[in-house]
């Protein structure tokens, strides 16, 4: 049998309200804790607070720290490889970055996700942490030794923007959790407290202009044949009667909440995978979603596919997904479907991503 892999993962994403990111890297985490073929520890990269990544790990898995604001450190990574998180973190086969940025090391190979590239064509967009972005993403990628992406759109656009070589980047597709599986819709006490209406669309996702909201709240305004709207996650502002607010969620609630709606819309303008659609699908609840790249790959064809800023079309397909949540694709085909994608796969392929990585 192999030697274990020695592995060490940027788990800041664990760290405050999860997202997609902080869900992958947990995810990811979870899976290599429990492999005999990786030795896998994590690092934070913040000043303050680093400490509670020890509570949010899994069982035994070890901590560390870097004395240094994330802004400091990414700002001399992208001068040089320097300070390599090897001071810091100790001795390591592997550094993953999970997060778009690769941390400088002095012997470590390095594997980096890129989760989607939205950020090159709208930096304006960009929070004033992260101007530079684009610039550290760039030399991150290049610096690494494999490049993972959640999809093969996402990897053909490494290749194009960052100047990658194809035989550096590896498709390592996100998994559905088995409990959505299993998910119910919320019961009484739960749709109370959360103010659910009867029946309702879902968004699930943080605010942002990616998400393009104001696209699918023009949609559901134009049509008050429609049951309520429902957006979950942090950010949102209820907006009257027929469009409410919960904010975030925990997964139990958020699995439960997914199940009982009547539809999913995911309107975003651009997604790396789009971790909703296939949650959905699991659940049995029909789909809306932009008909562009990554998630025309994830839904695999059991989705209704709008073209993105129609705004007559988005709102056809949520009433279509309503009156016939059958179609495009029947029960058990959806729900097949997203049982092809595992968090366990997804941990196999990075770990080949890993000895890919050290053995260059």
């Amino acid at each position: 049998m192999p030697k274990p892999i020695r592995v060490l993962i940027d788990g800041t994403p664990l760290l405050g309200n999860r997202t997609g990111i902080g869900r992958y890297t947990a995810a990811l985490a979870e899976e290599l804790a429990s492999s005999s073929h990786v030795d896998m520890r994590a690092v934070a990269f913040t000043l303050r607070g680093w400490r509670a990544l020890r509570r949010v790990l899994p069982h035994g898995v070890r901590a560390r720290g870097i004395p240094s604001p994330a802004r400091l450190l990414r700002q001399a990574w992208l001068r040089a490889p320097f300070p390599p998180v090897e001071l810091f973190a100790g001795l390591t086969d592997v550094v993953h970055g999970t997060n778009f940025v690769l941390p400088a090391a002095r012997r470590a190979a390095g594997v980096l996700t890129v989760h989607d590239l939205d950020f090159l064509d709208y930096p304006e967009e960009l929070s004033r942490f992260d101007t530079r972005l684009p610039e550290l993403v760039t030399v991150s990628a290049q610096r690494a030794g494999i490049v993972c992406t959640p999809t093969r759109a996402v990897a053909d656009r490494v290749v194009e923007r960052l100047g990658v070589s194809d035989d550096k980047v590896r498709v390592t597709p996100l998994g559905v959790d088995p409990a959505w599986f299993t998910a119910r819709p919320p019961n009484e006490d739960t749709a109370a407290r959360l103010h659910l209406p009867g029946q309702y669309i879902l968004f699930v996702g943080a605010a942002g202009p990616r998400k393009a909201l104001d696209w699918l709240l023009k949609a559901h305004a134009a049509t008050p044949s429609l049951p309520p709207l429902v957006l979950t996650g942090p950010g949102h502002v209820a907006g009257g009667g027929r469009v409410r607010a919960t904010g975030y969620l925990t997964e139990a609630d958020l699995r439960s909440v997914v199940a009982g709606a009547s539809a999913l819309a995911l309107p975003s303008r651009d997604e790396g995978f789009g971790l909703p659609v296939l949650e959905a699908m699991a659940c049995d609840v029909p789909v809306v979603c932009t008909d562009v790249p990554a998630l025309r790959e994830v839904s695999g064809g059991h989705a209704h596919l709008v073209p993105f800023g129609d705004t007559a079309a988005l709102a056809d397909a949520l009433v279509k997904a309503l009156e016939h949540p059958l179609e495009p694709a029947t029960s058990s085909e959806r729900r097949a479907h997203a049982a092809t994608h595992t968090w366990r796969r997804c941990a196999e392929l990075t770990v080949s991503a890993y000895r890919a990585a050290a053995g260059r």
